[in-house]
């Protein structure tokens, strides 16, 4: 994302972005790094992806630090944030934003290893990722912010129901953890994507959906991922959000409104 404003609190701070290959959490990795912040880029299966953004951080003069692990995976997710603070020399935010609907499944055929599958990448790696993080986040204070969804108030629809409750939880999490670290200079919260035109819809909607979706939105058509990034500098900012802790920021064009 090009932006044209600058934020100099991020010149030096360390940020580790989970599931940032790709989508959103690239657009993340690019704005934070134009920022001046050190970014730990989190990937698994896009390689390709992970080491071409890598290398457009690095050739642009910013700071990158590339770990690779499975988010449901908890041992493998913790060793990827304590490697990532190792080689930043710390940690001063955390944004969980690895997920993914995994497959379309509806509740009256959901498996226990739907659920094990849907929940161990979506539910447990925010609380995996942010339990590593905290003895970082603490020593100085610090964010956490998760990507939370527009299905983890709507219910989702057409098999993607375990997805959204899996969003809930975070949605909920984001609230109990910001209460408890509030009081370590942990500041906890949420953004929350409508539909957005990314790989995740690529693989898992199709046309009809997404226009069936899009009809929905009041602006009339479906987000970029771009169109995020502002959420969450906003809410990684110590100047422009010090006394916002346990929200979630909702963009998604109008489509649900708090």
């Amino acid at each position: 994302m090009a932006t044209s404003y600058k934020l100099p609190e991020f010149t030096g701070k360390r940020i580790l972005i989970t599931g940032a290959s790709t989508g959103i959490g690239a657009e993340l990795a690019r704005a934070f790094a134009a920022q001046g912040a050190k970014v730990g880029l989190h990937y698994n299966s896009s390689t390709d992806a992970a080491e071409a953004l890598g290398k457009e951080i690095s050739d642009a003069g910013g700071t990158v630090h590339l770990v690779r692990a499975d988010a449901s995976d908890s041992a493998a997710l913790a060793k990827a944030v304590d490697d990532t603070a190792a080689a930043l020399g710390g940690l001063d935010g955390l944004i969980n934003n690895a997920g993914a609907m995994v497959r379309r499944v509806a509740y009256s055929e959901v498996t226990d290893a739907d659920y094990d599958d849907i929940m161990d990448l979506n539910a447990r790696s925010v609380l995996t990722a942010s339990r590593a993080a905290f003895p970082y986040l603490k020593k100085q204070g610090g964010f956490v912010i998760n990507t939370t969804s527009i299905a983890g108030r709507n219910g989702a629809s057409n098999g993607a129901g375990l997805y959204g409750s899996s969003k809930a939880f975070v949605a909920n999490v984001t609230r109990g953890m910001a209460k408890e670290w509030t009081g370590s200079g942990i500041r906890v919260n949420a953004v929350a994507p409508g539909v957005i035109t990314t790989p995740f819809h690529e693989r898992y909607s199709t046309s009809e959906q997404l226009e069936a979706a899009r009809a929905t939105v009041p602006m009339g058509r479906l987000g970029t991922a771009d169109e995020c990034v502002g959420a969450f500098l906003f809410l990684a900012s110590d100047e422009l959000a010090s006394y916002i802790i346990g929200q979630t920021i909702e963009v998604n064009g109008g489509q649900i409104m708090p």
